[in-house]
């Protein structure tokens, strides 16, 4: 992006974050049990909003970001125009051929043809094969959550009482009486479109109001995806708290770390120098991504890395990582707590170290996903065989190297960080 980009957007960037580090809650929470565990093999099943590869590719960078301890492979196998009945019939090729360990199953709208089929047979087909899925994965020890489907561009009061969310929360249901891991991800979604539509109220052109949709109204934008992200994320357990600390100038002490660790602090007059090393970093998704989290609540519930320094003197202070300025506060607000998860004082570059790790493991997953969609193609439409399993054989060598690389950007690393008085 040039910068001739407009005034206004640097303005909303500065806006949401620091709206985002402005109000902060109690440090200590309690860390739930992340669903994915050391040694996954993850696999998100679907139709053509799945095969788009975007919401899972959110929750793989979180899922690296946050555990860098555990290795857990991600795989897709979403399929453009599929049904729940197809889904069961690709089972044994697409999932359990492929060492999983973890199932994510979300489908409804080709079930129902878009609105089209929404009648009782197509709903009983949809059931029984919800049901099916999540027998066939008990017999093969995989963890399974059926979720509901992405929900349409449909009015989100109207949709409440829909054909397609009754389906889905039978389905929810049915699979909770089998034990199964459910995950409402129309209802997450649907708190967000509210959100995104009456800030949309304000612009006039309605071809520049933001949307969770694309025109035909049902596949998702790229906002759209970061919403099923976290609803789905948010059904998998996926805690709020990244790290926390807390330290008072007086004496150079640490009061409270929870996550990391603090080191080497030096208080001299109003200047606080310290190392920190956390046990995972926060999900951060490139330049201007902040810009998503206006609508998707993922500061103040999944991206919560906390800082708080007490005892300063009355001013304003520069906060600096590793030599990279996060932004300007007073010491009421650095008494208060910040969340630096995304802070940057130029909006053109990344914030802290963590930021920068996050941009590079963005680009390797993306890597990893144009990788899959060159050989998705060439399973589709190249006819040489002989050439079609050559290159089959150097992609798993490439992926392979993309997930080491992945692992090694995100393992966490200590930052030195710098709090002195503003210049």
């Amino acid at each position: 992006m040039c910068r001739s980009a407009p005034l206004l957007r640097i303005v909303w960037v500065f806006t949401v974050v620091c709206a985002s580090i402005a109000a902060t809650s109690s440090i200590g929470q309690e860390q739930t049990d992340f669903a994915l565990h050391d040694g996954d093999t993850v696999v998100f099943l679907g139709d053509s909003i799945t095969a788009a590869q975007t919401y899972g590719k959110i929750i793989e960078n979180y899922t690296l970001l946050r555990f860098p301890d555990r290795k857990v492979r991600f795989l897709n196998a979403g399929r453009g125009g599929d049904t729940a009945a197809g889904g069961l019939a690709r089972l044994d090729k697409d999932v359990f051929d492929r060492g999983a360990t973890v199932l994510t199953v979300a489908y409804g709208v080709n079930d129902i043809g878009w609105g089209l089929k929404a009648d009782a047979e197509h709903k009983q087909k949809y059931l029984d094969s919800i049901r099916e899925i999540v027998r066939r994965c008990r017999e093969k020890n995989v963890r399974v959550f059926i979720c509901s489907a992405a929900i349409t561009a449909a009015d989100p009061d109207k949709a409440e009482l829909d054909f397609l969310q009754a389906m889905c929360d039978e389905g929810l249901a049915a699979a909770k009486e089998l034990d199964a891991g459910t995950i409402d991800v129309q209802r997450q979604m649907r708190a967000i479109q509210r959100r995104v539509i009456a800030a949309g109220e304000a612009i006039a052109d309605k071809d520049k109001r933001p949307s969770l949709h694309v025109a035909d109204g049902v596949h998702l934008s790229e906002l759209g995806q970061l919403a099923m992200a976290f609803a789905i994320l948010k059904g998998l357990g996926a805690p709020a708290g990244v790290s926390a600390a807390v330290i008072d100038v007086d004496g150079g002490a640490v009061t409270e770390h929870q996550g990391c660790w603090i080191d080497n602090v030096q208080a001299d007059g109003g200047k606080l120098e310290f190392d920190r090393l956390d046990d995972g970093l926060p999900l951060n998704q490139g330049l201007f991504s902040a810009l998503n989290y206006r609508f998707v609540p993922i500061h103040e519930e999944l991206n919560r890395y906390l800082l708080s320094v007490k005892g300063l003197p009355p001013g304003k202070y520069d906060v600096l990582a590793d030599e990279r300025k996060l932004g300007t506060w007073s010491a009421a607000q650095l008494a208060g707590g910040i969340n630096i998860a995304s802070a940057t004082a130029d909006p053109w570059q990344p914030g802290g170290p963590w930021d920068v790790q996050a941009t590079i493991i963005k680009s390797l997953t993306e890597a990893r996903a144009n990788l899959r969609t060159s050989q998705v193609e060439a399973a589709a439409y190249l006819t040489d065989a002989q050439l079609r399993g050559g290159m089959a054989e150097e992609a798993a060598e490439i992926n392979q190297l993309l997930e080491e690389m992945q692992r090694k950007a995100a393992r966490p690393r200590t930052y030195h960080f710098v709090v002195q008085p503003a210049k």
